[in-house]
């Protein structure tokens, strides 16, 4: 039985208003929606001296940007000019869909960079550089001519992208630029979280020719490559505070402990959202107390 008042495209989309609603919904990814906006919170607790600080105009608008639009934006470059890619990945078939020419995209996505170039112009000129980094970098990953992503190491390199928002929120709170060593932390975090991620990817985008470091090292190369780069972060970090270098610690004895039992990787993938939002929530605590209690 069909359903006549649900209109679809030639191509099977929906497009009723809330279908497409709908569909960008999950094309933003949900589950990793903290992966930006996190930072963001993160950028505020460490860049503020006085709880009056925390919430302002500017990191309500930041917080909201970074929640959906930025992964709008994103992830909208990317499922576009990943769309032949994507035919052969399993994972467009379960929690994601597979992009399949909707016009709401490029228009969503284009939006979404309007909208954090506004958001731009309303913060301190020293926060602009974070902001068109994303964009730039966030464009550059997938699409031509750049497409990082198929470039290995410069796919992993090009992932700092997800420390812009908190540089954007520490400067727009404290009107300074955050420290050198945190970004780097940071930066080496985000490297190994893309790699991890790219795993479960191997197989699909060896069969599509697709080369990245996940392709490159291999399953076990990766494991590796990723604990290494978790390791440096949670030093890097050390150095900043002992307290954040030992919370990170628990990113390598992950990379451990996946690699060397029988958990499959497509399964640990999933369990990272969770736990990212719990160290992320852990590290922001942290810095609260500091503000509060001085």
């Amino acid at each position: 039985m069909t359903d006549s008042s649900v209109s679809r495209s030639p191509n099977g989309a929906n497009t009723t208003p809330l279908g497409q609603l709908r569909y960008l919904a999950i094309l933003s990814r949900p589950r990793f929606w903290f992966y930006l906006a996190g930072p963001v919170l993160v950028g505020v607790v460490y860049g503020a001296a006085r709880v009056d600080e925390l919430i302002t105009p500017a990191t309500v608008v930041l917080f909201a940007y970074f929640l959906v639009p930025a992964n709008v934006y994103l992830y909208g470059v990317n499922d576009v000019f990943d769309r032949e890619i994507d035919a052969e990945n399993p994972k467009k078939a379960g929690r994601e869909r597979r992009y399949r020419g909707q016009r709401i995209v490029p228009v969503a996505v284009t939006a979404s960079a309007l909208l954090a170039i506004a958001l731009a112009l309303a913060l301190p000129a020293s926060a602009w550089p974070w902001i068109v980094g994303f964009l730039v970098l966030g464009a550059a990953y997938s699409a031509p001519p750049l497409r990082l992503k198929t470039t290995p190491l410069l796919d992993s390199l090009s992932n700092g992208l997800y420390v812009l928002p908190a540089g954007a929120a520490f400067v727009a709170v404290s009107g300074s630029q955050p420290p050198a060593l945190s970004i780097l932390a940071g930066w080496l975090w985000a490297m190994a979280m893309h790699t991890f991620s790219a795993i479960p990817d191997i197989d699909p985008d060896r069969r599509a020719g697709i080369q990245t470091t996940a392709t490159v090292f291999g399953e076990r190369g990766s494991y590796a490559y990723c604990g290494v780069c978790w390791l440096l972060a949670a030093v890097t970090f050390g150095l900043v505070d002992l307290r954040l270098g030992a919370v990170l610690a628990v990113y390598p004895a992950l990379a451990v402990a996946v690699a060397g039992t029988s958990i499959p990787v497509d399964r640990a993938y999933w369990w990272f959202p969770a736990i990212n939002t719990a160290v992320g929530a852990a590290i922001t605590v942290g810095g609260l107390w500091v503000v509060v209690h001085g």
